[in-house]
């Protein structure tokens, strides 16, 4: 039964990993008035049919913080990418001078920062949800053995134990929640 009980915390705990690795990878999407490659994961190219990453048919590129430039691999993939950009909707018009497609990060304003904090507090509250209902599964399938000759101590110390992980990635959730946070409202 202990090796249940371990197998059961082990699981969770790896599920709480990968709940924190998704947030991470939403916040990182959130631009914060810095130039990064990674804003423009999640766009697809139609590439001769087929929907490609912008960063499997193109050479992304920071110039300076506030300009990210797009060199495609074939000249004929600039007008792919710019209404791919566009459609998009990230909130940045896409200037293309024939060989690359250059963004320009305007500054943000006060309202618009404030929307983006809202935003990642959103997807920390997805993340948040996601641990709780992890914890909630792992409860569950110690109650079931519990009910299958678990002892009621053993059942309240993997609770417990439960409860702690929890405890601990929904305040590594809020550790990055705060730096995201910062890192918007820095001017």
């Amino acid at each position: 039964m202990s090796e249940e009980l371990a197998s059961i915390s082990v699981v969770a705990e790896d599920h709480m990993k990968k709940a924190i690795s998704h947030l991470e990878t939403e916040l990182v999407k959130i631009r914060a008035g810095k130039a990064n490659p990674q804003m423009l994961d999640g766009i697809s190219v139609d590439y001769y049919g087929s929907p490609m990453p912008i960063n499997q048919v193109a050479n992304i590129s920071v110039m300076d913080a506030r300009t990210l430039s797009i060199q495609p691999w074939e000249k004929n993939m600039l007008q792919p990418i710019e209404r791919a950009i566009i459609a998009a909707n990230i909130g940045i018009n896409p200037q293309n001078d024939g060989v690359l497609i250059r963004l320009f990060l305007p500054p943000l304003t006060e309202e618009r920062r404030k929307e983006l904090v809202k935003r990642c507090q959103g997807e920390g509250e997805q993340s948040k949800v996601a641990v709780r209902n992890i914890r909630r599964d792992a409860i569950e399938h110690v109650k079931r053995l519990q009910k299958n000759g678990l002892s009621e101590d053993a059942a309240k110390d993997a609770e417990a134990g439960i409860q702690e992980l929890t405890d601990r990635f929904i305040a590594t959730v809020e550790k990055h929640l705060a730096a995201k946070e910062k890192e918007i409202m820095s001017i």
